[in-house]
């Protein structure tokens, strides 16, 4: 039993799930209206957009750009000044490492055994080899990177995205990855196994770095698309769907026969 004041961990994640979803709430109390029915062009258009909540969606992106500007931004550029680009891949592989319950976890509720298969392998070869996985050394012996989430899971399964969202600090979702979310953070063992204060501090330090660490990744892209389009969150919103797309068509498209010693074989 823990007794370092903080709330448990079903707690937590009832707290943070009941945040998500009374953010949802409120984005639904500000609709964007619907073109005129007679105006079939403007009418095809607001379907394939699917963002019905547009306004409310684009105040939450006006409140996250700012933060990104006055804090994450700075944050991220003072990371990447200070450490060098392999630190930074080091750091990365780390938290890619810490992550495979959870993407092993989707790759068997996705019925991808090949996947679960290369994924565990991964973590012995680079938590042994790779130095607690600093070292991403299963990329060079056969075993690449893949994502592997609960939003891609209900994707498989058929559940259709649902409309856009913008969330508060997490950005472009849509309602499938928004579950997807509360559910992968359940899965996470730091969210249910484990206490003292080293544990703790992992798990509160463990989402921030994945989020200062993909700003710095994606540093000067997203710099380039503040700067350069004319409609930053229309831009945003594009490659969020697209990079969903594609996830999910290399998940459901992965369908490699499986070997029971997980020799590496070509995709």
């Amino acid at each position: 039993m823990r007794h370092d004041g903080a709330m448990n961990a079903p707690a937590r994640i009832r707290a943070r799930a009941a945040a998500l979803c009374l953010s949802v709430l409120l984005a639904l109390a500000a609709c964007a209206t619907p073109p005129p029915p007679d105006d079939a062009e403007a009418q095809a258009e607001f379907k394939a957009t699917n963002d019905p909540i547009e306004p409310a969606n684009r105040a939450v992106f006006a409140v996250n750009d700012a933060i990104d500007t006055a804090v994450i931004r700075p944050v991220a550029q003072a990371y990447r000044f200070v450490l060098p680009e392999p630190a930074r891949d080091g750091v990365h592989n780390v938290l890619m490492n810490i992550g495979t319950p959870v993407r092993l976890g989707n790759d068997i509720l996705q019925a991808k055994p090949r996947r679960a298969g290369d994924t565990l392998m991964r973590f012995a070869i680079n938590t042994t080899v790779g130095v607690l996985g600093i070292f991403d050394v299963a990329k060079g012996w056969g075993y690449p990177e893949h994502d592997s989430d609960f939003g891609i899971t209900l994707a498989l399964w058929g559940m259709p995205a649902g409309p856009y969202l913008m969330l508060p600090l997490l950005g472009p979702s849509d309602v499938r990855d928004t579950g997807g979310i509360a559910t992968d953070y359940a899965m996470n063992p730091f969210s249910w196994v484990g206490q003292g204060a080293a544990v703790t501090a992992l798990e509160w330090s463990y989402v921030p770095m994945l989020g200062l660490d993909s700003r710095a990744r994606h540093f000067n892209d997203i710099d380039a698309v503040k700067r350069t389009s004319l409609d930053p969150y229309a831009t945003f919103r594009s490659l969020y769907r697209q990079l969903r797309a594609r996830e999910i068509e290399d998940a459901r498209k992965d369908n490699r026969a499986t070997v029971p010693v997980w020799f590496s074989q070509p995709g």
